[in-house]
Formats: structure tokens, sequence, C-alpha cells
């Protein structure tokens, strides 16, 4: 990841799986071509994106020591994700800016295991989106995605827009080496968070501000 930014990867052990014939899996380089149609159904090693969590724990250390925020943790703050958690979980943080214009930011510790992160008002994102073996999704890949959009939100290169005659709601993000964006039905949010976010994204124009840092920074 090239973001300039002071976080640092923490050391990972990484993780190394087999396959039946004891030959060592090499995800995110299965497929020359298009994966063996059984693979679509098969999740062999979802223990492969544990490290996601000691990712994400280091995160949330990095933004609490960066930034001024305020950090809500407990079960409750699991509820700021627009739709169900896919799995169990086990922690939920909110990460708070102390800007009204700066987008917060909640990450959830699922049992799967993995992450998945509200952001902003509208916008929820999974790590991994999905880990069968068709996919092929290695747990540095999604880490790489994590620290990427997390490290955009506070940086305040992260947009969202929305309007309650439109049929979409949509993201961008914006990173040292290019950018990502994406939609999703305005029809299959929750009518109130929508009704509630379009005048504050409104407000915005659509673009959350940087978070302010921490005074002891």
């Amino acid at each position: 990841m090239s973001a300039v930014t002071s976080y640092e990867r923490p050391a990972i052990e990484v993780p190394e799986f087999r396959d039946e014939d004891g030959h060592v899996i090499e995800y995110g380089r299965r497929w020359s071509e298009s994966p063996p149609e059984a693979t679509y159904s098969v999740d062999t090693h979802p223990e492969r994106f544990a490290p996601l969590h000691t990712v994400a724990d280091a995160l949330v250390t990095h933004l609490r020591d960066t930034y001024d925020v305020e950090i809500d943790e407990g079960a409750e703050t699991a509820a700021d994700l627009l739709h169900p958690v896919p799995h169990d979980f086990a922690r939920a943080v909110r990460i708070r800016p102390n800007n009204p214009a700066s987008a917060s930011l909640t990450l959830v510790f699922t049992a799967y295991p993995g992450i998945v992160m509200h952001a902003g008002l509208l916008h929820d994102f999974l790590y991994p989106v999905c880990g069968c073996d068709a996919c092929d999704s290695s747990w540095a890949r999604e880490a790489d995605r994590l620290e990427s959009q997390v490290l955009a939100v506070a940086a305040g290169n992260y947009r969202e827009s929305a309007d309650l005659g439109g049929e979409s709601v949509a993201f961008s993000y914006t990173y040292p080496d290019g950018t990502s964006s994406g939609h999703s039905r305005a029809q299959d949010l929750p009518v109130d968070r929508l009704r509630a976010a379009v005048p504050v994204l409104t407000e915005l124009s659509g673009r959350w501000a940087a978070w302010p840092h921490s005074t002891s920074d």
C-alpha cells in the first residue's frame, strides 16, 4: 500500500494451508484460467483471513493515536451497519472524529473471521467480500483494501452521494495511486437511514472532510 501515513502494518505470521495432496495453497494465484465450477460453493479455509483482525486492531490504535476522535466499543455499535452482520461477531468499534463534517467508521470483527466496516452514513464494506475457493482471495489482498479505505476516509478522500428521488447511492475513494467507486440500490437501504443521510450529504456536497489531528500528534 502506497499511502503516505505513519501507519505501519504489524508483523504477521502468515498462515500456511495445504491441499489434499499436501501442496501449499497459494491463495490469490490459484487459477490461471476460470476456476473449476465446484469451487464456487466451497470455502475450504476461512481461517486464512484471521490476520485481518490483527490489521483492523492496528488501524484502530493508529486512528486513536493520530486523530482527535472518540472511540465507542461494544456490541451496540454493530447497529451502525446498514444490514445484519453476516456472521457472529466478537467485537465492534466505532471511531468518531470530533468534526461533524468528517465521516465516522465502525469496524465489526466477525467470527468468520473477517471485518465489516461501516463508513460515513450509507455504505458497508466487507473484507473479504467472498471467501470461496473460486474467488481465491488472500488475507493480504483484503488487508490492502481495508487499510487503503480506512486511511482514505481519515484523509478526507471519501465521498458519498444520494438523493431521495434517485435509484442508487454511490461512494468513491481516492488513493495516492488511483480511485475506486461503486453504488448500490437505494431501495435496499433502510428508508429512515436514507432520509436522514440525504440532507447531511447535500450540505457536505458529498465529500467528507479530513479528520482533525490529535493535539498531541
